[in-house]
């Protein structure tokens, strides 16, 4: 087993296994309401969550590659390039051709997109907040703590390059 790795847990088995209440679903259910109460509020900066998501990317990392935002946002670059097209019309991002690598497109905000993007940090704080209402600062801290643990375990299998046909333990070192 790869050092990155630890031992695989024994939480959910095939036999008992539910959908409700997993990991998988509790996340979903999670990001679906997080995502809905964004949209209601960043809809009235005319954005939905396809354009923000990136734009919100872009605010924060400042220009990447349209390559580099589709692995991001999980989506194919065919899909990225609809919305990027979208976004370009609204004058919200410009896409220039790599002056190093003229295959590679930089994407970046435009000054309107800049300024769209001026309410999103607040809107995200308000929806953030809003979802951890009753939490103490100590629960608060522990939540981030253990999610980043599944992300790092989630990277750690990928870059061990695991699948799901594939068992932790069936990985030799």
């Amino acid at each position: 087993m790869s050092p990155n790795l630890p031992p695989p847990a024994d939480f959910y088995s095939a036999d008992s296994f539910t959908s409700e209440p997993s990991l998988g679903w509790l996340l979903r259910q999670i990001k679906q309401s997080m995502v809905l109460q964004a949209d209601k509020m960043l809809g009235a900066h005319d954005l939905t969550h396809a354009q923000w998501a990136p734009m919100l990317r872009l605010r924060f990392n400042g220009p990447m590659s349209s390559a580099a935002l589709a692995r991001e946002l999980a989506m194919d670059g065919g899909a990225m390039t609809r919305l990027l097209d979208r976004l370009e019309a609204k004058n919200l991002v410009r896409r220039e051709r790599s002056v190093e690598d003229r295959r590679v497109v930089m994407v970046s905000l435009t000054e309107v997109g800049v300024n769209a993007m001026a309410a999103a940090p607040g809107v995200l704080s308000k929806v953030f907040n809003d979802h951890l209402a009753g939490f103490t600062d100590h629960e608060f801290r522990t939540l981030i703590g253990l999610l980043q643990r599944v992300v790092a375990n989630g990277h750690a299998i990928r870059d061990a390059g695991l699948s799901s046909e594939t068992s932790i333990l069936d990985k030799d070192d």
